[in-house]
């Protein structure tokens, strides 16, 4: 993910951080722009693997019942962010409340009270995932922050925010079998092998 510098016309205000974002949609379809920090980033669309490993990580929540009921597990909806006037994030995978659609912030971003749950799968912008959206999503208070870190063969578990960080960080390797806190809901079960692996783009046959 690169940062993206807004263009000012010359005979009138600036745009505002905002309205630069939806020039930057607008100009790049199917790219992921957001606001972290107070910088807009601009992340090219992902590659196979990683809508792989989103839909793979999906099953457990749903298996766990928790796309139904009292919760939604939703792919890339907008989580409004506290710390700066216009900024806001595209989580890949959230697991929110049920009701959440009744807590429109702006922008088509929502209020982060809602989400129990936000993770990431890492492509070229890792280092966004695993320090800025890290302060992030802890001054917005999200109870748990998952990151599949391609990048090392890592699972990440982040929990317990406090100010712009995470009390708790726990880094889980190939191999383990982690269970993530039943505070989101229901207790679910996640083999990081089997996560990380989705996650590997394969080889084309020769």
């Amino acid at each position: 993910m690169s940062a993206a510098a807004a263009e000012h016309p010359c005979d009138g205000p600036p745009e505002s951080l905002l309205e630069a974002a939806d020039s930057l949609t607008e100009q790049h379809p199917g790219y992921r722009v957001e606001i972290i920090g107070g910088v807009i980033t601009v992340a090219p669309p992902p590659d196979g693997a990683h809508a792989r490993a989103l839909r793979k990580l999906t099953r457990p929540f749903e298996d766990a019942g928790l796309d139904e009921g009292e919760s939604e597990v939703l792919q890339a909806i907008g989580l409004w962010l506290p710390a700066g006037p216009e900024d806001y994030a595209i989580p890949d995978l959230s697991l929110v409340d049920a009701d959440f659609e009744e807590h429109l912030m702006q922008y088509n971003c929502y209020d982060p009270a809602v989400f129990r749950l936000v993770l990431e799968v890492t492509s070229s912008n890792y280092q966004q995932d695993l320090r800025n959206k890290v302060t992030a999503y802890a001054e917005a208070k999200i109870p748990v922050y998952v990151i599949v870190d391609r990048k090392h063969n890592r699972l990440h578990v982040l929990t317990d925010p406090v100010g712009g960080d995470y009390v708790n960080h726990r880094v889980h390797a190939p191999g383990e079998q982690i269970v993530l806190p039943e505070s989101i809901g229901a207790e679910v079960k996640l083999d990081v092998s089997a996560m990380l692996k989705a996650g590997e783009p394969r080889k084309a046959n020769s």
